[in-house]
């Protein structure tokens, strides 16, 4: 008798708790989902000289300076070098529009070089065999816009090179030509 006794506490708490969570559960429907980010404060839509798709780039401002958050896609595997560039054009098929990388500083090119690095270097993209690019990159210290700041009077590009960046040889660490290029441009100019 005893062992009935604690079966049948056992299973209405077993029913008070399942209740709880139905109620829970429903307690959140209606509501929008906390885990959706931010519209991006800019972004790059990336095309390659033949105009066919080649991923994003989302611009976001953050406390440190600027964040971009990149999907790549249509890659074979391999190393790319990207940069940001200092002309907001990205006129095919190579993409010279786009000018020499953003240096509002005038340093020299890359993170290895004892002069460098400008605003624009950016780490190597790395694809792997059947993989989408995808990277989160840190501009530290970067404006979004005015004057010197990413967003100024001619604009900018984001680039994506043939080849690997040496992170050192100036002015574009031997990077190769350009094989995809997106205008940046604000999210509220939509």
């Amino acid at each position: 008798m005893k062992m009935g006794s604690h079966r049948k506490q056992f299973l209405a708490g077993g029913l008070v708790l399942a209740g709880a969570l139905a109620l829970a559960g429903c307690a959140g429907m209606g509501k929008k989902p906390t885990n959706t980010l931010p519209p991006p404060d800019a972004y790059a839509q990336l095309y390659d000289s033949k105009g066919a798709d080649r991923g994003r780039a989302d611009i976001y401002r953050d406390t440190t300076g600027l964040r971009i958050e990149l999907v790549a896609r249509g890659f074979a595997p391999g190393t790319y070098g990207m940069h940001v560039h200092a002309v907001g054009q990205c006129k095919a098929p190579d993409f010279t529009s786009a000018g020499p990388h953003w240096n509002p500083t005038g340093a020299q090119h890359g993170r290895d070089n004892p002069m460098g690095a400008h605003h624009g270097d950016l780490p190597n993209l790395v694809i792997e065999p059947d993989q989408i690019g995808r990277a989160t990159l840190r501009l530290v210290g970067s404006r979004f816009e005015g004057d010197g700041a990413l967003l100024d009077a001619d604009g900018a590009a984001f680039v994506i090179h043939a080849g690997p960046d040496d992170y050192k040889t100036d002015p574009s660490g031997n990077s190769g030509g350009r094989i995809a290029c997106g205008v940046i441009v604000r999210e509220d100019a939509k």
